[in-house]
């Protein structure tokens, strides 16, 4: 295998052009003290989950619950909502391949341990060749000639998010990529990242999580040392702005604030609360 070309640097070079978008960027240092500790209880148990687990639930339910404006794309210049809310999970699968991809369906309805259930599972397979129909669609272009990729790309796109129509064989639709994307470089040692929307993803937000780290931050007006996550955000301002943004930080803090309850299924009323969508 060409150790440049590898099948991701291929499809990228296919679908990105010069950054000319509606980018926008937030950080957020989140105390997550109190999550790590219910993360090492239920390790104690002989149940496995992790930041990245926990963060994929927070951020569901806070943009359910909080901001469910956001769970939204645009269609031929009109924003369409969302009937649910998926949540992409790049995972690494190792061999020289790179990444691929889970999508964690309905996952502001989902206790934590399931969705880490699932994320384990999931990669385990992808990482035993069984990816889903999305994600080995980064061996499709790869295997189109050069001349063509592009092309290809935008016809595909055209098809699925701007009609609106769902390509079965290959596992294509507006939907395929979820809500938002939940992406850990920490595990990489990572600090921070800001990182690109995906053109083909028509997600409205892209959030990185950063390397874990023991900080002296001040409380009540006292030094502590707490466990602090490092958070960005990648927005596209043709949806999000301040106010969205904002809304999210703060359903995020308070999620994180109280971990038990992302292993609770929330309630039937809060569930069914989403964003009516509109086309």
């Amino acid at each position: 295998m060409d150790q440049f070309n590898t099948p991701w640097r291929v499809t990228a070079a296919a679908i990105y052009t010069t950054p000319t978008d509606s980018r926008v960027y937030g950080t957020l240092d989140i105390d997550v003290t109190d999550a790590k500790r219910f993360l090492d209880e239920k390790r104690g148990t002989g149940v496995k989950i992790t930041m990245t687990h926990l963060a994929t639930a927070v951020l569901a339910r806070a943009v359910a619950f909080d901001v469910p404006e956001m769970n939204c794309f645009i269609r031929r210049g009109r924003v369409v909502g969302r009937e649910r809310i998926d949540v992409m999970v790049p995972v690494a699968i190792g061999g020289g391949e790179g990444v691929s991809a889970i999508i964690i369906k309905d996952a502001h309805a989902r206790t934590v341990t399931s969705i880490a259930e699932e994320i384990r599972s999931s990669a385990e397979k992808n990482r035993a060749g069984e990816e889903s129909k999305t994600a080995q669609n980064k061996y499709l272009l790869n295997r189109v000639p050069w001349p063509f990729r592009r092309p290809v790309f935008r016809f595909l796109k055209w098809i699925t998010v701007e009609m609106g129509f769902k390509i079965k064989s290959l596992g294509l639709s507006a939907d395929s990529f979820g809500s938002f994307v939940v992406s850990d470089i920490g595990s990489f040692g990572l600090n921070t990242g800001m990182t690109s929307l995906m053109p083909a993803a028509k997600v409205p937000a892209v959030i990185v999580l950063g390397k874990i780290e023991d900080k002296a931050i001040v409380r009540d007006g006292q030094i502590e040392i707490r466990t602090m996550l490092p958070m960005t955000g990648t927005f596209d301002h043709r949806i999000v702005d301040g106010l969205q943004i904002g809304k999210l930080a703060r359903g995020i803090k308070r999620n994180f604030r109280k971990p038990a309850w992302l292993d609770e299924v929330p309630s039937e009323d809060l569930a069914n609360c989403l964003f009516s969508p509109r086309d």
